[in-house]
């Protein structure tokens, strides 16, 4: 985000003056905020068009992550990614693979179980997911001497139409009927493992089409036929070995983040997701503690009941998101840079507001685990169930790509 056209307002007083001021200025615009005697105390920007509805304000370059990414600021978590922050979009390169039918596969690579090899090919890396190898959670590919994969099994079908219909205005959740746009077999997971390595590695390589390149490169100008592709996908140019897919702004330790959702092992979440549904994914371990040997997933929070209204700054939630404000901003866990324990593969914890806390506004904007954890023993939550506030057996694939903050 290079600061060197960017306007630069300085302000005198406190944190509703920066508020105020952040508003007015123009996107990409610098907020300087300055102490008594005129100092610098830190550098804040209005954040991009992409996120600016719920997340009005990020740090501004140069930030203390250029020094040493764990500190303040954006950090590029996948490197392979060419990111548009107006847009929330992220460019990746496209790989090219086919079944043993001979039928095409087009595939990204998001993470990988080997450090040195996500070094090399610029993507995160995930020592849980080393724990996949269990049912049909992880198929299996081997590498042609042209580069290209041939998968063993696992197809997508991208022709249904995606489609949520909220429930009524007063509980649009759960919805009155859904469904994913896009279905992969019983073979089919994302992760993969790589027989003919050296190393013995599993990739995170959701599958984004599988249609022919001919049909492919009539949409390198965005032109998608989703009928084709996954719906997350906004361009896609074999050509130029590229694709274009939409960004989720989420949460994790009180950072804005972005990320991609390409599968979930549940209709219901897949469709509110916009992802493909993979029911291979159920195979995976579910051990609930996150760094517990074994555990090959990271956890999510779902807010169910957060609070509404478009231009709340409390916003939250698939009610909410149900009623057309805007995406469900959900709290991811531990991410690279932040924690060990980072997996491209959600447990879904769904968080549902006790009518009591809402009775008494305690319900809040949630952008930590933590403080779900914290709200949880405080008894203000519970689950879907009116049960304890737990993981209930949803995965979602979400691999990060950028910390915003």
């Amino acid at each position: 985000m290079p600061t060197s056209r960017c306007t630069k307002f300085t302000l005198l007083s406190g944190a509703a003056a920066l508020v105020a001021a952040a508003a007015a200025m123009p996107a990409g615009a610098e907020v300087v905020v300055r102490g008594k005697e005129g100092k610098p105390l830190s550098e804040i920007r209005r954040a991009p068009a992409s996120i600016y509805q719920d997340q009005h304000t990020i740090t501004a370059q140069p930030s203390p992550s250029e020094v040493k990414p764990e500190f303040l600021g954006p950090v590029v978590l996948m490197k392979s990614a060419h990111i548009d922050l107006e847009k929330g979009t992220a460019t990746l390169p496209l790989r090219k693979g086919k079944l043993k039918t001979g039928q095409p596969v087009w595939f990204i690579i998001t993470d990988t179980t080997d450090e040195n090899l996500s070094n090399l090919h610029g993507v995160n890396y995930s020592p849980k997911m080393a724990y996949g190898l269990t049912g049909a959670a992880t198929r299996h590919a081997t590498i042609e001497k042209d580069g290209s994969f041939t998968f063993n099994a696992g197809s997508v079908d991208f022709k249904p139409v995606w489609s949520v219909v909220p429930g009524a205005a007063n509980a649009p959740f759960p919805p009155k009927s859904f469904q994913p746009g896009s279905v992969g077999d019983a073979a089919y997971s994302p992760m993969v493992y790589v027989d003919n390595s050296a190393k013995s590695v599993i990739l995170n390589a959701p599958v984004v089409s599988m249609a022919s390149e001919a049909e492919l490169n009539t949409m390198c100008d965005g032109n998608v036929d989703h009928a084709k592709v996954h719906d997350k996908v906004v361009a896609i140019c074999p050509r130029d070995e590229t694709v274009t897919l939409k960004l989720t702004l989420g949460y994790t330790f009180d950072k804005p983040i972005q990320y991609l959702s390409t599968e979930a092992n549940d209709p219901l979440v897949a469709s509110l997701e916009t992802a493909t549904y993979a029911p291979a994914l159920k195979d995976l371990p579910f051990a609930l503690e996150d760094a517990s040997p074994g555990e090959s997933a990271e956890r999510i929070v779902v807010v169910v009941n957060g609070a509404t209204g478009k231009d709340n700054p409390h916003r939250q939630g698939l009610v909410s998101a149900l009623s057309g404000e805007g995406g469900p901003l959900n709290v991811l866990g531990g991410i690279p840079t932040i924690n060990l324990d980072y997996s491209p593969m959600w447990r879904l914890f769904p968080l549902v507001w006790k009518q009591e806390a809402i009775d008494k506004g305690y319900r809040y904007r949630i952008t930590s685990a933590l403080q779900a954890a914290e709200m949880d023993d405080r008894g203000l939550i519970q689950s879907l169930d009116g049960g304890p506030f737990r993981a209930v057996g949803f995965v979602v694939n979400c691999p990060v790509v950028y910390r915003i903050n």
